[in-house]
């Protein structure tokens, strides 16, 4: 097998900035100070109490798609599915393709008996399954062309404004008050053609301020595809950059950026097309240019092939996401990175073959780069990919400290934001409090806690 560690030769020559800019970033973006003050029940200080914290969950977002909940072809699969997910995650993108969500006019797919669409699990039942396991769902989106359903494709653009705005209504009303992000328009830079609305000259304006109507307390975010994202000129007149600030100036009310991070190269032209995608500096570049409108940004859809299930293939898959999203956590504007298919063979294709889709493990044949792609092998065993973001996530971004008060009752520890049990022993007696650091909140974050 060829070596392919030489498409990571830029983390290589530039260890030096990587490890500084990612260290550096991680302890002061992501990372804040907690001063715990422990008394008794009349107020009184206590010295000495031994306090354990144990960080629970992180505040940043960390998902992947939740297409393939409950869609896979058996009951054992779609259990393994959902525990693999719910042990990694706390993020969810929920599917809300028009065409595959409402394929017939008036007749939506929202409930959790609606028939069956290929990676097109319905709202009802990935809402259910997040609020289970304390996901956050993340609505994907709102106006797309490349989905936009057949019945409509031929409407005037009065039309279409009409059946968006009665769309946009009836999602609000449904899931307004449990989908924190609303991504509004998605892939603009990607037409399919399909409609003459998508033609207007201000559609995002116009998508955008009818979802402050509808959505008036939801972060509204716009979403672009990685080649104008991360490969464009790093400048203010990139493509992507010049129509978020042009829609600013429109009085568009856009919340967060999101830019995907798809690396679909074919395998012999992985080392090519890779240099910008993979080179530190230029990821570091373009997160500093699209901060200069002080919007929050969203990684919003990650895929780094493996291209097999060979050893070698498996490790640069798993190092190339440990540096990527090493990077990306340490830069103070992102909050969100999303990894997109969580398990091998079962990425989007057209005109899907159910067939082909049930294939055995082996037959991997629809396209390496998409289908080897995900954090866990067809036949859902974990590839390092997976084992490397848990590592990161529940070790090495992890907070577990044992401290003790001092005379005055006070005890200090520097934690990672997230939601966090205290377990405070005194006297042989224990007691558990729940506190959060946040990153919004200016530290350091003081708490008093009475035993």
């Amino acid at each position: 097998m060829n070596d392919r560690r030489k498409v990571l030769e830029l983390f290589d020559t530039r260890k030096d900035f990587v490890d500084a800019k990612v260290s550096e970033g991680i302890e002061k973006y992501r990372k804040g100070d907690a001063k715990l003050t422990v008394t008794d029940e009349n107020g009184n200080p206590v010295s000495g109490a031994k306090i354990t914290v144990s960080q629970k969950t992180h505040e940043f977002r960390f998902g992947a798609n939740i297409f393939m909940l409950d869609e896979l072809e058996t009951d054992e699969k779609n259990e393994k599915y959902k525990k693999y997910f719910a042990d990694l995650f706390n993020m969810a993108t929920v599917p809300f393709y028009w065409d595959t969500l409402e394929p017939e006019k008036g007749k939506p797919r929202y409930a959790k008996d609606s028939p069956k669409v290929y990676r097109r699990p319905s709202p009802d039942l990935c809402i259910e399954f997040c609020e289970k396991h304390g996901i956050e769902p993340r609505e994907h989106a709102l106006a797309y062309e490349r989905f936009f359903p057949e019945w409509l494709c031929k409407a005037s653009v009065d039309e279409i404004k009409q059946e968006l705005e009665h769309r946009y209504s009836e999602i609000s009303e449904r899931y307004g008050s449990k989908i924190p992000t609303i991504e509004v328009t998605n892939e603009m830079e990607w037409p399919n053609g399909k409609t003459v609305f998508y033609d207007e000259p201000d559609y995002i304006e116009w998508c955008f301020k009818l979802a402050q109507k509808y959505f008036p307390n939801n972060q509204l975010c716009i979403n672009e595809w990685g080649m104008i994202c991360w490969k464009d000129k790093c400048r203010a007149t990139d493509k992507y950059y010049a129509y978020i600030e042009a829609n600013l100036l429109k009085g568009a009310r856009i919340d967060a950026i999101g830019m995907q991070y798809h690396l679909f190269h074919k395998r012999e032209n992985e080392y090519a097309d890779t240099r910008q995608y993979l080179d530190p500096k230029s990821l570091y570049r373009h997160m500093d240019l699209y901060s200069n409108f002080g919007k929050p940004l969203q990684v919003t859809e990650v895929t780094v092939p493996a291209y097999s299930w060979e050893p070698e293939d498996e490790a640069i898959q798993a190092e190339i996401i440990e540096k990527l999203y090493s990077i990306w956590f340490s830069h103070p504007n992102v909050e969100q990175i999303i990894y997109w298919n969580l398990v091998d063979g079962y990425a989007y294709v057209e005109n899907p073959d159910p067939q082909k889709i049930a294939r055995s493990q082996g037959d991997m044949t629809l396209g390496e780069n998409y289908y080897y792609g995900g954090l866990l092998r067809f036949d859902m065993t974990p590839k390092p990919a997976y084992l490397k973001i848990k590592e990161l996530l529940c070790e090495k971004w992890h907070t577990e400290e044992d401290i003790v008060t001092d005379d005055n009752g006070v005890a200090s520890f520097r934690g990672f934001y997230g939601n966090y049990d205290v377990e405070i022993v005194v006297d042989g007696k224990k007691t558990v409090k729940n506190i959060s650091l946040s990153k919004k909140e200016n530290t350091p974050h003081t708490f008093s806690l009475t035993v």
